[in-house]
């Protein structure tokens, strides 16, 4: 299948990824379709519809709308619905669509669900998003790899996308984001439980000049309060990131406590459902480690 010079491009989940992307083309003047199971609901429906109306985006009530007769697939479901979403296209797609898994996955994942596509006849393409969406919108810098990469390359870049290609098999570009996630997401759950702690204990002003000392420049209020920030809003679907993560160093033939350790901080917090204080200043992490180590109380209160 020939893609045209204006591709039709669809969206599988239409959170924060897919509106970011498609936020950076509406200068493009894309024709965007979109199917994302929140508009099933009818305490989600409204707020989807908005969002498409928002970025240009035609949402549809049905995958098979959306996907029928596009050009490409951007794939931006949560980790544990990724390969559940590339089954989910079989036999409702042109032959030769391009299917990119943009999926936070282990490699095996993305192995299995490039099979499932290819055997229908789709282009299956691994891509590993490799920077916080809403800094670059479509421009977020992704890695991409797999026999369709010298074809998804150039439908990328007129798409305006930031891409590089990784040698290798399915699975290359993932593992190197999985692989990264260790340190990111770990960074995250690190750095929640050293402030939580020191603010607990009264010293927190002490420790994180002391770190500031120790690593000239990382400036550790700001990164504290950006990064406390990130686990209340988003550390359910970290944790299912870090699942995936987990799973692949024990694919690699290594122990992984410390991504499974990850797993809980992020899941835990996450799941508290909790107002982030979205306002603060940059380096004023103290309200938004307050409202976490109150619902950890209250929490603990509970059980007990």
């Amino acid at each position: 299948m020939n893609i045209s010079a204006q591709p039709t491009v669809t969206f599988i989940g239409f959170g924060e990824a897919g509106a970011a992307f498609a936020q950076g083309w509406l200068q493009h003047d894309l024709n965007l379709k979109a199917f994302d199971i929140k508009t099933q609901s009818d305490a989600t429906r409204t707020e989807m519809l908005s969002s498409y109306a928002q970025f240009g985006v035609e949402g549809c009530d049905f995958l098979s709308d959306a996907v029928a007769d596009c050009d490409v697939i951007f794939s931006f479901v949560t980790a544990d619905q990724a390969h559940l979403a590339a089954k989910s296209v079989l036999g409702q797609c042109r032959p030769g669509t391009l299917f990119f898994d943009c999926n936070s996955c282990a490699p095996d994942t993305k192995r299995a669900s490039a099979k499932v596509i290819e055997t229908d006849g789709l282009r299956y393409v691994d891509v590993a998003v490799m920077a916080p969406v809403h800094a670059g919108l479509h421009e977020t810098k992704v890695h991409i790899c797999g026999p369709h990469s010298a074809v998804a390359l150039k439908v990328m870049k007129q798409l305006h996308m930031n891409v590089t290609v990784q040698e290798g098999e399915i699975g290359h570009a993932s593992a190197i984001k999985m692989v990264r996630s260790i340190m990111v997401k770990g960074l995250e759950a690190t750095i929640l439980e050293c402030v939580l702690s020191a603010r607990k204990a009264g010293i927190d002003e002490v420790v994180l000049d002391s770190l500031d000392q120790t690593y000239p420049g990382f400036n550790f209020r700001e990164k504290a309060n950006y990064m406390l920030e990130r686990v209340i809003v988003h550390g359910v679907r970290r944790a299912e990131e870090m699942r995936e993560v987990a799973l692949t160093v024990e694919q690699l033939g290594l122990d992984n406590h410390m991504s499974k350790a990850i797993v809980e901080w992020q899941q835990t917090v996450g799941e508290m459902k909790l107002d982030p204080n979205v306002d603060l200043e940059p380096q004023n992490y103290g309200p938004r480690a307050d409202i976490v180590l109150d619902a950890l109380q209250t929490c603990s209160s509970t059980k007990n």
